[in-house]
Parts: C-alpha cells; structure tokens; sequence
C-alpha cells in the first residue's frame, strides 16, 4: 500500500482536482475541505491494489461524497436568511487569464450551478468542465448511460439559458474596479452611481449573521446608497479596500486590521457594473486564508 504522505500518493496528486470538484459542486470552500477529508479516510483504508485507475477512483469518491452532502445542505439553503451566495475563493491572477477556466469558478457561474439539481450540477461539471465521457460519467454515479445523455443536455441547457455574458477584458475590468474601491472608500455618492449600469442589481450575503440586505436591491441609486450606508457604519470604521482576484475575476477585498470583513464581485458590462455581490457572511470568509493554488 502507497504510504498516504508520500509525494507520489495519488491522493496528494491529484489534490487540486478534487478540490476543485467539490468546490464547484457545492460552492463553499469548508464543505470542500470536508469532502476531501472523507475522501482521504476513505482512500487511506481502500486496498489499493484493487484500484486501476486511483484518479478516477478518487473523482468518483468525491463526486459522490458531494453529492451526498449538497442533497442534505439544499434543506439548510432554504430556510437560509437572505439571498445566498457561495464562499469566494482567493485565485491567482492566472486563473483569470484563462477565461474558460474563471468562467467556471465564477460567483455568477456558481450561483447559477445552484439552481440545478445535485445530480444535474455533478453531470454537468464531469461532462462539461472537466471533460469526462458520458460513459464515465455513467459509472462514476452508478447510472444508465442514456439518462446520463439525457440529464447531460438538460443541464448544459439550463446552464446556457442562465449563464451571464459580460465583458472580459482586463483593462476595463481593472478600471471599473479601481474606480468602484475609490468611490467606495471615499463615500463618493455620484461617483458610485455613475459606475453602476441602470438596471444593475445588488446581492448580499449576512447569513442572519452580520447587516445585509435580505432582498436584492434594484438601481443605482438605491444600490449605491445602501453600500456606502454599510461601509460609513462605526463597526467598519478603518476599512481598507484592496483590489483581489475571487473565483477568477478581479473584485475588492475589504479589510480592517488586515482581516477580510467583505468581498465585492461583480459582472460587467458597456463598462458599467450589471451585478453586483456583497459577500459579508463572517463563516464565509474564512476560506480566503487557503491561498491561490487550491483550484485546477
């Protein structure tokens, strides 16, 4: 048996990729880190030398363990207080180079993975992010290979009807974001709301926690006026806004004693921001300690 802390162990190997699948399966980075603990226990105490293919083993192991724990999580999401969004993830600006793989950790992409059903979000993600066979797939989740075909094109379907499509370019993406952490730490009313597109809506995640909108909020001005009504409040006096790669796109990071308090991400577009997160759920916050190479 391979010794579990070895270098070659597939396991360690492969870590990335788990951890990726886990992370776009059910959005928070604790239950991914969970997941892979489960996996490992349970890697640790297989008979390796049963298993041909340790990474498909393990894809397999994870991908179920997810499955498992995002059935049992969907019952929590629903009574959760006010709109909820997935854990940002510090990236490295790497990530963001390579569009098609930000475009898969992105906020707006992950939430829209959470309107699918558990098993529709794990087929879509085998089938169209990491490129697995409808035939692999099938016997990663034990399923017939035709509803595997069938649950395949429901879910890209859905996904496409659903997936944003906004401006990618990093210049432009640079100097919204400059211009939005400038308004923002200067309490810039006109200056926030000349950034912000007229339809543009605003999502924010407290958790019951800390002050949120329970609501999306709607409009420039009322959008504009709630951020900075939440950023003037005595419990995030000293806030320092900092620019921050989260889940592949450039965002702002905001910190108070070089703690992260609040994640700023958006979408853009005509060089406006369309939609805007506001992720200040404190349990939420703790994954962005885990550095820039956990995805793949």
């Amino acid at each position: 048996m391979a010794d579990p802390t070895s270098e070659q162990d597939p396991f360690l190997e492969h870590r990335r990729l788990l951890f990726a699948t886990a992370y776009r399966m059910l959005g928070t980075v604790t239950d991914a880190e969970d997941v892979l603990q489960d996996a490992w226990l349970k890697w640790n105490e297989t008979d390796r030398s049963t298993v041909r293919q340790p990474k498909s083993y393990l894809v397999r192991a994870v991908t179920n363990l997810s499955l498992n724990r995002l059935t049992s999580a969907r019952a929590t999401r629903e009574s959760y207080v006010g709109p909820w969004l997935p854990e940002p993830l510090l990236t490295s600006p790497n990530v963001a180079e390579e569009t098609e793989l930000a475009d898969t950790v992105s906020t707006a992409m992950l939430v829209v993975l959470e309107t699918l059903g558990p098993v529709e979000r794990a087929v879509f993600l085998l089938r169209e992010v990491f490129g697995y066979t409808h035939a692999e797939i099938a016997e990663t989740l034990d399923r017939p290979e035709p509803a595997i075909r069938q649950i395949a094109h429901r879910a890209k379907r859905h996904v496409q009807s659903r997936r944003p499509r906004f401006d990618t370019d990093k210049a432009e993406r640079d100097h919204v974001t400059a211009r939005f952490m400038a308004a923002c730490s200067g309490g810039d009313l006109n200056a926030l709301m000349d950034l912000l597109a007229p339809d543009v809506t605003s999502w924010s995640d407290g958790g019951g926690v800390v002050t949120a909108a329970r609501r999306p909020l709607y409009g420039p001005d009322h959008v504009a006026r709630w951020i900075l009504g939440v950023l003037a409040k005595p419990i995030v006096a000293g806030f320092v806004l900092e620019p921050a790669h989260i889940n592949g796109e450039l965002g702002a990071l905001a910190l108070i004693d070089g703690n992260p308090v609040a994640v700023f991400t958006y979408d853009i577009a005509d060089g406006r921001i369309q939609n805007l997160r506001f992720q200040v759920n404190p349990y939420k916050l703790k994954g962005l300690s885990m550095g820039t190479d956990t995805l793949a």
